[in-house]
């Protein structure tokens, strides 16, 4: 194998399995609804015996490094946006994720937070501009607080966002939802804040890998899951 990323290196130091069992099982859990008890009776079937407890620690060591290697190798996006919040449930209460796409259905960016207020949505534009530079037009539904976040943000610009606000012109993000939501249904929601930002990294990493959003070296065509293995060298 390749050199391991230092990084990832380092946080995963002490697990005593070897990479490519706790790699795999990461990848998994993040790209198909499977549940922890699924993913502990599969590396069964292989002989791997591994607590499902265990699979989801691995799970929250490496997701973030990656999520860093693959922001840098990020392909660019387009300059219209469609952004749109969806549901997330943790702890037994309702937060919020806030995704955009592209005219093109690829992933812009995504912010898990705890309300869904203008300062929510202004810090999900900020980060989202800052990631992926500044988009012409926004499409959003008839949401106030997302459209006083965005009136706020001209407020600083030379040139300000184009803003739409029409609830049936954002059919492309809430429809790119329904891939995220089918793979933290299993899960049957999140015990803390911390677990839930890791692993919706880990699915919009994965979800995103999947749209072809990854560089890859030119003439080679790796699969899925092997630009997620590739993240780690």
């Amino acid at each position: 194998m390749k050199t391991l990323n230092p990084t990832l290196a380092h946080v995963l130091k002490r697990l005593h399995y070897p990479l490519d069992v706790i790699l795999t099982c990461v990848r998994w859990y993040v790209a198909y609804p499977l549940r922890l008890r699924n993913l502990e009776e599969m590396m069964a079937e292989r002989g791997v015996s591994v607590d499902h407890s265990t699979v989801h620690r691995w799970a929250l060591k490496p997701l973030p490094v990656l999520e860093k290697t693959f922001r840098r190798r990020k392909r660019p996006v387009g300059k219209s946006w469609r952004v749109d919040e969806t549901y997330i449930r943790v702890n037994g209460q309702w937060k919020y994720l806030y995704r955009a796409v592209d005219k093109a259905g690829n992933t812009i960016d995504f912010l898990l937070r705890a309300h869904r207020d203008k300062t929510a949505a202004r810090r999900y534009f900020e980060k989202s501009i800052a990631q992926n530079g500044a988009p012409e037009t926004v499409t959003i539904d008839k949401s106030g607080a997302n459209l006083a976040a965005l009136e706020a943000t001209n407020a600083d610009r030379e040139t300000p966002i184009k803003v739409r606000q029409s609830k049936y012109l954002n059919n492309l993000i809430e429809q790119d939802h329904r891939a995220i939501k089918r793979r933290t249904r299993p899960m049957l929601g999140f015990k803390s804040f911390r677990c839930a930002r890791i692993l919706l990294t880990g699915i919009e990493l994965m979800h995103m890998i999947a749209k072809g959003q990854m560089k890859c070296v030119r003439g080679t065509h790796p699969s899925a899951a092997g630009q997620f293995y590739d993240l780690a060298t």
